[in-house]
Formats: structure tokens, C-alpha cells, sequence
């Protein structure tokens, strides 16, 4: 089952989902190797050891700081996809706790109730952490520095100032630079990582709407090529028996003969038009599907038997499972490979099978009306007795497998 989801999910929201619970695992990290430290320094025997009351405070600092900064990771990377504003107030409220919980660690160090050696992995850790969250609020790289050395100064800054050696001062701020440049730079990249893949989703949706809008314009084109010259004919010629017929002409009679022939002639193109946009070709759709899936970056293997007899309806039927399928590629998976293979059996009258797979998650049957989607092509191949199926198969692979009866393979030709 966990399985079955994981692959439903688009690449997508697999890079979101893997990202999210990598900063949640943050949290994990940060209590459990420096938090339990800080807790475990009551335990000792040592001068090293510290009272369990004030174990126990840092340790709590350290939890609800590290909750804070998966809170913000999380906000964050809703805002770095677009799904809310920036968490600045949150983000405010981190570093003033962040500061605040580093403050009173190296108090308690200055007042001898927790040891030196004690406080600087719960430091390190908070500042490095919080600078890690951080970078996810920034769209600039520049600005990613601005933590680090906020955090290295305000350390180093408090440290002088409670007193402390300057020997301790200068190793607190190496250290939190080095933690907050390294997570600054691991959380950037995963967050840039999760932009670009988030693009990439929305550039191959809009592809799809492209390819729809680009079948429109190529219909409307063809529409008016054949009704603009004829529509302007007609109404000259109108216009030139109404002058005709107000002189009593004859040739009124002829003129509106020709407009009658004209009219005829454009529905009959019209006709054609319309045939041709409804009736797909099976050689066209198959290379054109090769050149789609391929220019959207997939590796796309078709194959099918050039010279094979098809009757016009099998033609159509079969290119519309073709087209149908291709959009539902782009659309409703997230293909590397698709294949396409169309196969006869044996024999002229053996049956041919239109197999469509890819690598896609699986994904349920589009809704549409009639005509449309999975049902419009059954209703489409039931015209010529075949059958559809369509869903999952093992390996992560969706299948669509179109079969028509052989008998009906008799006339025209599907080019290469």
C-alpha cells in the first residue's frame, strides 16, 4: 500500500514530500544530538556536571527552538511554492528565541552552573539551524550570508561581553559560521531544487494547454481559409443580383444560381474541414505522438507496420486512441519512457492491437462528457467491435491496450 502511494504521487510531489520530511528530520537531529547532550551533563560525577533543574532548562530550550525552526522550514517552503505568504513574523520570532536561548546558555556557562565544555553544541546547533531556516525566507543567494554572520557576530559579540575568554569567542564564531554557512547552503540547494522541479511540473502542463490551443488555431485557420473567400463571394455576388433584379435583368437569375452553387460548395468544404479535424489519421497521430513526448523530454518508442490495409473508421478509431492517450501521457503522468506499438496477428484477417505504456504513476481515467476521455474512446472503438483497457501494471507502468477485430483490416494504407 505505502508503495501504491508513493508512486501516485508526481515527480513533483515526491521532491516536495522527500524535502519536507528531510527538515522535519531536522528537529529529530537537533534534540537528539544536541539537546540529550545537554541533558546528559547532569549525569556526571565531574565539576563538569550540571544541576538536573538546569539540564533540563536547556534541554527544553533546545526542543522549542528546534519546533520553531521546523515550523519555519515548513512555512517557508509553502512560500518558496507559491501556496502562502512569507513567514516573516515567524521568522522574527525564531531569531529573537534563538538569541535569547544562546544568551542564557553562556550565562549559565559564566555563572558556573553548566560547564564550558557543555554549551557549545547547543549553540552551534541552534545557530546553525535557525540559519538554515532562514535561507528558505530569501528569493536572493546574497542575502543567504546575512545569517551566518548575524549569528557569528551576535555570539562572539555576547561572549566578549559576559566576560569570557576571547580564545572562547573567536572559536564560537568560527564555529557558528562554519554550521550556518554548511546549512545555509544544504537548505538553499534543496529549496532551489524543489523550485526547479516544481517549474518544470507547470511547464509540462502548460505544453499540454499548448498543444490543445495549438489544434484550435489550426481548425479556426482551416475554417476561415474556406469560408472567408467563399463568405465574400457570396456577398458580392448578393449584392450584384439585388442591382440586377431592381433593373429587371435576367441575369439576376444566374447570379443568384451561382450564390446557390457557391453556398452548396462551402458547406461541403465545411464538411471536409470538420471531417478532417473529427476523423484522425493513424500514421499522422503515431509520428505525431513521437514528436510530442519526445519534445517533452521523454524517451518515445513507436513502432507499427507500415503498408498495412486499414479501413478508414479502424484509421480513425485507432488515431483518436492514439491522441487520446498521448495527452493523457502529458497530462496525467509523470513519463521518462513511453512506448507505443501497433501489431497485427497472423494472417491478413488477424486482429490489431494498439499498446500504449509508460512509466507514469497511475492515475484514474480523466472525467469529461461523453466523447471524451477513456469512455469517448471505448464508445469511438465500439464502432468497429473493439475494446479498450486501460490501468496499472506491475513495475509502476501504465498500460492502455486497444484491440480491433481483424476482418476489418481491408482497405486504404497507413503510411510511415
Amino acid at each position: 500500500m505505502m508503495t501504491g502511494w508513493w508512486r501516485s504521487r508526481g515527480t513533483a510531489g515526491k521532491v516536495e514530500l522527500y524535502t519536507r520530511w528531510s527538515f522535519h528530520s531536522f528537529v529529530v537531529l537537533e534534540i537528539a544530538s544536541f539537546g540529550l547532550g545537554a541533558l546528559a551533563s547532569a549525569t556526571g560525577d565531574g565539576p563538569e556536571r550540571s544541576p538536573w533543574a538546569v539540564a533540563l532548562a536547556l534541554f527544553l530550550l533546545v526542543c522549542v527552538q528546534s519546533v520553531l525552526v521546523g515550523a519555519l522550514s515548513s512555512q517557508a517552503l509553502d512560500w518558496l511554492t507559491e501556496r502562502r505568504d512569507r513567514p516573516v513574523r515567524l521568522a522574527v520570532f525564531t531569531a529573537a528565541f534563538t538569541g535569547a536561548a544562546c544568551l542564557t546558555t553562556l550565562v549559565l556557562v559564566r555563572t558556573g552552573q553548566v560547564d564550558a565544555a557543555v554549551a557549545p553544541p547547543p549553540v552551534l546547533g541552534m545557530t546553525g539551524f535557525a540559519c538554515g531556516s532562514f535561507a528558505l525566507c530569501v528569493r536572493r543567494v546574497r542575502h543567504v550570508t546575512y545569517g551566518p554572520v548575524a549569528a557569528a557576530a551576535f555570539t562572539g559579540a555576547a561572549v566578549l561581553a559576559l566576560g569570557l575568554p576571547a580564545g572562547d569567542a573567536l572559536g564560537y564564531v568560527i564555529g557558528v559560521l562554519g554550521a550556518g554557512f554548511f546549512l545555509c547552503v544544504t537548505c538553499r540547494f534543496s529549496a532551489w531544487l524543489l523550485q526547479t522541479v516544481h517549474e518544470l511540473d507547470r511547464s509540462r502542463e502548460y505544453q499540454a494547454r499548448l498543444a490543445v490551443a495549438e489544434e484550435r488555431l489550426r481548425f479556426g485557420r482551416d475554417l476561415h481559409d474556406v469560408m472567408g473567400r467563399n463568405l465574400a463571394v457570396i456577398a458580392l455576388k448578393s449584392e450584384l443580383a439585388v442591382q440586377l433584379a431592381r433593373r429587371e435583368r435576367p441575369e439576376a437569375v444566374e447570379q443568384m444560381i451561382e450564390v446557390q452553387r457557391i453556398a452548396r460548395e462551402s458547406q461541403r468544404e465545411v464538411r471536409d474541414v470538420v471531417r478532417g479535424y473529427r476523423e484522425a489519421d493513424l500514421a499522422v497521430e503515431l509520428e505525431g505522438a513521437r514528436g510530442v513526448l519526445s519534445a517533452a523530454g521523454m524517451d518515445c518508442r513507436v513502432e507499427f507496420e507500415s503498408g498495412r490495409a486499414l479501413p478508414p473508421e479502424v484509421q480513425s478509431a485507432l488515431g483518436w486512441v492514439v491522441r487520446e492517450a498521448t495527452t493523457n501521457v502529458l497530462r496525467h503522468g509523470d513519463a521518462r519512457s513511453c512506448l507505443i506499438r501497433l501489431t497485427a496477428g497472423e494472417g491478413p484477417d488477424g486482429p490489431l492491437t494498439l499498446l500504449v505504456e509508460n512509466d507514469g504513476a497511475p492515475a484514474a481515467a480523466p472525467s469529461g462528457p461523453p466523447g471524451s476521455g477513456l469512455a469517448g474512446l471505448r464508445e469511438r472503438l465500439a464502432v468497429v467491435d473493439g475494446s479498450l483497457r486501460a490501468g496499472p501494471v506491475e513495475g509502476g507502468r501504465f498500460r492502455l491496450v486497444a484491440q480491433v477485430p481483424g476482418p476489418r483490416t481491408r482497405t486504404a494504407e497507413v503510411g510511415a
